[in-house]
C-alpha cells in the first residue's frame, strides 16, 4: 500500500506542478481543466485501489454465501467453527457439536474451510527427545 501511496504523491506532483505553471502565465479555458487533473486522478486512485477491490471482496463473498450446502464447514465472524445442516433463506442451521445446533445469518458467515485450509492450518507436531 505504502508503493501506492508514494506513486500517488508523484503522479499528482507531475501533473499538478505544471498546471499551476499554465494557470499562472494565462487565464485561459484550459488552465480551469488543468486545475480540474488532480480530482480526476484522485477519483481514478480511489477507484483503482480502494473501490474496486472491496467490490471484488464482496462479490466473492457473495458467491460463497449463495453456494452454501448441507455439511460444509465454516466459520462465523465471531469465531464460532460449525458444520452446515440445513440452509435456508437468510439462515443457516448450523451444529457446533453433537445435539448443539445452532441457527446463524447468512451475513456473519466469514469463510467456508476447505481441505486446503485444514492442513495449513494444522500445527506440525513437536518431536520431544
Amino acid at each position: 500500500m505504502k508503493k501506492f501511496i508514494n506513486l500517488f504523491i508523484f503522479l499528482m506532483a507531475i501533473i499538478v506542478m505544471p498546471s499551476l505553471a499554465f494557470a499562472q502565465s494565462s487565464s485561459m479555458g484550459l488552465s480551469s481543466f488543468g486545475g480540474l487533473m488532480p480530482l480526476i486522478l484522485i477519483f481514478v486512485f480511489f477507484y483503482l485501489f480502494l473501490l474496486r477491490p472491496q467490490q471484488k471482496k464482496a462479490k466473492e463473498h457473495r458467491n460463497l454465501l449463495n453456494s452454501l450446502k448441507k455439511d460444509d464447514r465454516i466459520i462465523t465472524a465471531g469465531g464460532l467453527y460449525a458444520t452446515v445442516s440445513a440452509v435456508k433463506r437468510n439462515i443457516v442451521e448450523a451444529k457446533v457439536s453433537e445435539g448443539v445446533c445452532v441457527q446463524v445469518a447468512k451475513q456473519s458467515i466469514s469463510a467456508v474451510i476447505t481441505k486446503e485450509y485444514e492442513e495449513a492450518a494444522k500445527i506440525p507436531e513437536v518431536v520431544k527427545k
